[in-house]
């Protein structure tokens, strides 16, 4: 019970940081979305808290950042593709981090997780924009080379902040256990 009050804490916290993390720092985009640096939380929620837990905070703290700056159109589409983001950032992450003999300070896996994040993200607000928003696979494909910025900042971001947050013991002895 207490792990799991523990996990439930912490995801709130990185769901707060990856609000603050994305409205602290916003540079409009063609297709009225913004480049952040919450993307490094995004996967660094993945990586920390698994891909339920993980995920979970990543898309609310995203969400709600959208629903604070006048993007409430963006919301559900932000909550859903962040989530998934967190989620493949965090079993990619996991599976080459354990081919590397689990040393969660290498780069590579950062690397590959964030990658992989970034298509998700990449690939779901195309999506989003082209057909759900309705604007077309010419106007949508205009916000790409942003969202490919925003997913190397997000990157940059954890792979600065993971080993940073990994010499606090807490944070060390709860990654491990959710490893």
């Amino acid at each position: 019970m207490k792990n799991k009050t523990l996990k439930i804490v912490i995801a709130a916290l990185m769901a707060a940081m990856t609000c603050v993390a994305t409205m602290a720092i916003r540079v409009p985009s063609p297709t009225s979305g913004y480049i952040h640096l919450g993307d490094g939380l995004v996967l660094l929620s993945g990586i920390i808290l698994g891909p339920v837990y993980g995920g979970i905070a990543a898309g609310i703290g995203s969400m709600f950042a959208d629903v604070f700056s006048g993007y409430a159109g963006y919301a559900g589409a932000t909550f859903l593709i962040k989530a998934l983001a967190a989620v493949t950032g965090s079993i990619v992450f996991h599976t080459v981090n354990t081919f590397l003999l689990k040393s969660v300070l290498k780069v590579i896996p950062v690397l590959l997780a964030g990658v992989t994040g970034g298509i998700v993200v990449t690939a779901g607000y195309f999506i989003f924009e082209a057909f759900i928003m309705n604007l077309g696979t010419a106007a949508a494909f205009t916000g790409v080379p942003f969202n490919l910025v925003q997913n190397l900042f997000g990157i940059i971001v954890s792979a600065i902040l993971l080993p940073v947050l990994f010499k606090i013991p807490a944070v060390q002895e709860f990654m491990v256990k959710t490893v």
